[in-house]
């Protein structure tokens, strides 16, 4: 019959989450700023009879509610872990960021809509007051895009919405294009194709986005991390380890990288040792702090047949 030494570690406790604060503070702000320039923009559009201001109005309205969830987001990652939720509430910003990238696929295909209608039958567009609001417009995302790219942009919720902003800002300088080009040659077209431009831009953030947060929803594991490389370094730097199985790595969030693992030793080894030799290999050589390890001697229970 043989014997087995099973330890377990739920990783050092001195490896503390990051912290968001300064992150949510700049979300924050940004979705003051984006929400208050969004009802001048619609009360401008609304005034001066201009579809283009009000189109773009209902973009920033989009950006708006990006960064509430964003907010939201954040806030709800300061939440303790609970019974239910035994990782906390991590995942709730990368749930956010995915809903943000499929957002911006509706905005793209509401712009694409509009530009089509606008290219049949071109309405009269007031060049002066679309110029006028669209530089506001320009300077407000600016000043947006600077708060945000200060932020962490590994963070997805972040990137999602520093996404949404460059959208913004793209859709300010065709806005003033197309205000000019009108205003000297009166060709109303250049309205509709400057934004169907943009809204290509858009679409390929957006696909980035989604793509990302699908990996970490479905619990992709860390890019460029090979478990073989792993497996093969802890065996060969840790000693009387003699294999590593059952490996699964995957993302909690961007930032946080979690491993489960089990890794057999030899009779004469310290278990003890090679649980901390093994911790220091992983943090060192992979930047994997969150790591749970099983220990084993002899055979892996988990091989036995239930009976």
């Amino acid at each position: 019959m043989q014997s087995h030494d099973h330890k377990h570690d739920e990783s050092h406790h001195h490896h503390s989450i990051p912290q968001n604060e300064d992150d949510e503070r700049r979300v924050f702000w940004a979705m003051l700023l984006v929400g208050g320039f969004m009802l001048i923009e619609a009360a401008g559009g609304w005034w001066s009879g201009s579809l283009a201001l009000l189109a773009d109005a209902g973009h920033m309205l989009t950006d708006f509610v990006a960064l509430a969830l964003a907010w939201f987001a954040f806030r709800m990652t300061r939440k303790s872990a609970d019974e239910r939720r035994t990782y906390g509430y991590h995942r709730v910003q990368v749930l956010a960021a995915f809903v943000n990238g499929l957002l911006l696929f509706l905005v793209a295909l509401y712009i694409c809509i509009e530009a089509v209608k606008r290219l049949r039958s071109p309405n009269e567009i007031l060049s002066g007051w679309m110029l006028a609001v669209a530089i506001v417009g320009l300077l407000v995302n600016v000043l947006v895009f600077k708060i945000l790219h200060g932020g962490n942009q590994e963070n997805l919720n972040i990137r999602g919405a520093v996404l949404h902003v460059v959208g913004d800002m793209l859709g300010s300088v065709a806005a003033i294009a197309a205000a000019l080009i009108i205003m000297w040659t009166g060709w109303l077209p250049i309205d509709a194709i400057l934004s169907v431009l943009v809204t290509l831009l858009i679409l390929y953030a957006a696909w980035k986005l989604v793509k990302k947060t699908s990996h970490i929803l479905l619990e992709g594991s860390p890019e460029g991390l090979d478990p073989d490389q792993v497996k093969l370094k802890i065996v060969e730097s840790v000693p009387g380890v003699t294999d590593v199985h059952h490996f699964h790595a995957w993302l909690l969030t961007n930032e946080l990288p979690v491993i489960t693992m089990h890794a057999s030793i030899d009779e004469h080894a310290d278990a003890d040792k090679a649980l901390i030799a093994i911790h220091d290999v992983l943090e060192e050589s992979f930047g994997l702090a969150h790591a749970t390890i099983q220990i084993e001697r002899g055979m892996c229970p988990d091989a036995v047949p239930q009976p």
